[in-house]
């Protein structure tokens, strides 16, 4: 049982810690192709006028970053520990991308593809953690 328990946090921490580094490089490269005005001081109004001002194709390549960073962190938490673990991420993801939407003017495409991703990444990671399925998969190929 303690062993369960500290697998499961173990699985917790390095799904998460999967999630802040890929949302670093993310947040890397979005400072890189569409940077802060220099006199930025970070308020919420101005960082809703700096989302708008966002091209379309910077929002899609997020998308698509995000969605294999909830893939990642997912599969990664569910092979360490179990579907569990990665439920969590996945919920956990989800969650703070509905919260960021939810404070910011997005486009209505991306409010309504970026949830949609992260949840179809999160239950791809969901599915393929599965060390069963995948001990399943090796010994049906040999």
């Amino acid at each position: 049982m303690k062993a369960t328990v500290l697998r499961t946090a173990g699985a917790i921490a390095a799904g998460i810690a999967i999630t802040m580094v890929l949302v670093v490089a993310v947040e890397f490269f979005s400072s890189i192709v569409h940077p802060f005005p220099e006199d930025f001081d970070g308020s919420l109004e101005e960082m809703a006028e700096h989302v708008e001002r966002y091209p379309h194709w910077v929002l899609a390549v997020v998308v698509v970053a995000w969605g294999f960073t909830a893939l990642a962190a997912t599969w990664t938490a569910g092979r360490l520990g179990n579907r569990g673990s990665a439920a969590f991420i996945g919920v956990l993801l989800l969650a703070a991308v509905v919260f960021n939407i939810a404070q910011l003017p997005y486009p209505l495409w991306f409010t309504i593809t970026c949830p949609i991703v992260i949840l179809l990444a999160a239950a791809a990671g969901w599915w393929w953690s599965d060390r069963r399925l995948a001990a399943l998969r090796r010994t049906s190929d040999q």
